[in-house]
C-alpha cells in the first residue's frame, strides 16, 4: 500500500512541476555560448557563426516550487534504514503540513529549439534567427486547501477558507525571434530581439473570488466567481441543467496544419545592453526580456461559474488510514464538482501575457580567460515577483572550452550550487549547464530491497544541454619553427 501511494505521489509531483520554469539559467550567462543571447540580446559568442539543430541544440528544462522537496514527501526512520511517507501516519502528515506555506507555487518551463542561426555582420553587427517551442505553466495553491485535503473537514468546521490566491495557467506556443546587436563603440553594445508568437494550446484560470465554507454536516459550500478559458484540443459538454458533463481531449488535433497555424498570434520584445569600464576589466549589463502577449482566438471555450455550490469535498484521511486509494478519492471529488457547478459556456477570445524578466549583471575580468560575475534575475509572474542572485567564476578559452561555477540564492534556499561546461570538437560544440546540483542525497529502499539514490533537498531544476554547430574562432596552434632574421636564430 505504501509503495503504491508513493509512486502515485511521485507521478503527480512530476506532472505538477514538469509541465515549466523556465526560469533562465544564470550560470549560462557568462559562458561563451550562443544561447546566452536569449537572456540578453546584446550578448553573442566569439565565433563568427553557429547553427542550432532541432531539439538537440538547446533543450531547456526549468522547474521551480517553493515548498516540496523529496525529503518533505519521504523521511528516514530514526530506528532503521526504512523510509516512510508523509501519508503513513497522522504525525508524519502534521510534520509535512508544518512546512506548507500560505501560498505554494509551481513554475515549470520547457524550451525546445526548432531552428537557430547566428552570424557576424559588418560594422560590429551580430544577427540571430531563432524558432523555439515553449511550454510554460504557473500554479499557486493556498496552504489551506492542502491542509483541507490531508486533514479533512473537522479543523475547518464553521470557517470559510479563502482561496482567492488560487491560480493556474498553461501556455504552449511557438516563438520566432530576430535578434540584432551592435557595438556602437569599443565599450557599448546594444541588442534588440523582436518576437512573433503563434499559440498552440492554452488554459487559464481567472479567479475573481473563491472561498469554501465548511458546514457542521461536513459538506462544502463553494462561493465562486471564476472563469476557465481553454484554447486547443478540448471539447466540453454541458448538460441541460448547466452542469459540466465532461471535457474530452482530441489527440488528432495535433496535426501539421494545427502546429503551423498562424492563428493565436502575439508579439514580444527583448532589450539588452552591455558596457565596458576600466579598460574592459569590468563589464556591466542589463536586459528586459519576454515583454509580450498572445491573443487566443482558435477553438476557444470559456467556462464561467458564479454563485454558491455545494459539494462533498476532498478528504484524504481515508487514504491515510488505508481504506481508499488516491484515485478513488480524486474520482469522487471530480464527480461531486461536476454535479454541483452551474456553468456558462461561451467562446470569447482571451489574452495571456508572458512573464517578463529583468536581468542586471556585472563581471570582473581577471585576464582574457578568467572572470568573476554577479547576476541578479527577477521574474514577474502576475502579482508575484521571484528573484535570484548568482555569484560565478568563469573560464572561457575562446570557444574551444568554457567552464563556470555558480552559487545562487533563489527559491527560498541558499544551497544552490551550479556548474556549466562547454567544449568544441571540430565544428561540434557540446554543452551542459545546471543552476542547481543537489548536494544531499538519500537512499530509498524498494520492494525488491534494492536502493534508489534520490536528491533529498531539491525543489529547483534548471537544465540546459545540447550541441551547436560552431564555425570560426578556431584555436590557433603555436608555430614551433624558429624565427630566422638576418641569418640568425632568435
Amino acid at each position: 500500500m505504501f509503495y503504491r501511494i508513493k509512486y502515485i505521489l511521485v507521478v503527480c509531483l512530476v506532472i505538477l512541476t514538469g509541465k515549466v520554469t523556465a526560469q533562465t539559467g544564470q550560470v549560462l550567462y557568462y559562458m561563451n555560448l550562443p544561447q546566452n543571447h536569449l537572456m540578453n540580446p546584446a550578448m553573442h559568442p566569439s565565433n563568427s557563426s553557429y547553427i542550432g539543430l532541432p531539439v538537440i541544440s538547446g533543450m531547456y528544462l526549468g522547474v521551480n516550487n517553493n515548498f516540496i522537496n523529496y525529503s518533505d514527501l519521504f523521511s528516514k526512520s530514526a530506528t532503521s534504514d526504512s523510509v516512510y511517507s508523509f501519508l503513513s501516519s497522522e504525525s508524519a502528515t502534521d510534520e509535512f503540513l508544518d512546512r506548507v506555506n500560505k501560498k505554494n507555487s509551481f513554475s515549470p518551463q520547457v524550451t525546445l529549439p526548432v531552428l537557430g542561426i547566428g552570424f557576424k555582420g559588418p560594422k560590429g553587427l551580430y544577427f540571430f534567427i531563432d524558432i523555439n517551442d515553449r511550454i510554460e505553466a504557473n500554479a499557486v495553491f493556498p496552504g489551506d486547501i492542502i491542509k483541507l485535503a490531508l486533514k479533512g473537514n473537522e479543523a475547518f468546521v464553521g470557517d470559510k477558507i479563502d482561496l482567492s490566491s488560487l491560480r493556474m495557467d498553461l501556455r504552449y506556443f511557438r516563438e520566432f525571434g530576430f535578434t540584432v546587436s551592435r557595438e556602437f563603440s569599443n565599450k557599448l553594445t546594444i541588442g534588440v530581439r523582436p518576437k512573433i508568437f503563434t499559440g498552440i494550446v492554452a488554459t487559464r484560470f481567472k479567479n475573481r473570488s473563491l472561498g469554501i465554507q465548511v458546514s457542521d454536516d461536513y459538506t462544502h459550500t463553494l462561493d465562486a466567481d471564476f472563469t476557465v478559458s481553454l484554447s486547443g484540443p478540448f471539447d466540453t459538454y454541458i448538460g441541460n441543467d448547466q452542469n459540466l458533463d465532461s471535457i474530452t481531449y482530441d489527440d488528432s488535433w495535433f496535426s501539421f496544419n494545427t502546429l503551423t497555424s498562424i492563428q493565436n498570434r502575439g508579439l514580444g520584445l527583448d532589450l539588452g545592453a552591455t558596457y565596458k569600464l576600466l579598460n574592459n576589466k569590468v563589464i556591466v549589463s542589463a536586459a528586459l526580456t519576454d515583454i509580450g502577449y498572445i491573443r487566443w482566438n482558435r477553438d476557444v471555450t470559456n467556462l464561467t461559474a458564479k454563485g454558491n455550490f455545494v459539494f462533498n469535498g476532498l478528504d484524504m484521511t481515508d487514504v491515510i488510514n488505508g481504506t481508499k486509494e488516491v484515485e478513488d478519492v480524486g474520482n469522487e471529488l471530480l464527480d461531486s464538482l461536476k454535479n454541483s457547478f452551474n456553468l456558462t459556456d461561451t467562446n470569447e477570445p482571451f489574452t495571456t501575457w508572458l512573464a517578463p524578466g529583468l536581468t542586471l549583471g556585472g563581471s570582473y575580468n581577471l585576464n582574457k580567460s578568467i572572470s568573476f560575475g554577479l547576476l541578479s534575475y527577477t521574474r514577474f509572474i502576475g502579482r508575484q515577483m521571484r528573484e535570484s542572485l548568482t555569484l560565478s567564476a568563469n573560464m572561457n578559452l575562446t570557444n574551444a572550452f568554457s567552464f563556470s561555477l555558480g552559487y545562487s540564492l533563489q527559491n527560498h534556499r541558499a544551497d544552490n550550487f551550479g556548474a556549466g561546461i562547454a567544449f568544441r570538437a571540430s565544428i561540434f560544440q557540446f554543452y551542459f549547464v545546471s543552476d542547481r546540483i543537489p548536494v544531499s542525497w538519500d537512499r530509498l529502499k524498494t520492494d525488491s530491497n534494492s536502493n534508489i539514490v534520490v536528491p533529498a533537498n531539491w525543489n529547483t531544476v534548471n537544465l540546459r544541454l545540447g550541441m551547436n554547430l560552431s564555425f570560426g574562432n578556431k584555436v590557433k596552434k603555436k608555430d614551433n619553427k624558429p624565427l630566422i632574421k638576418n641569418d640568425q636564430t632568435l
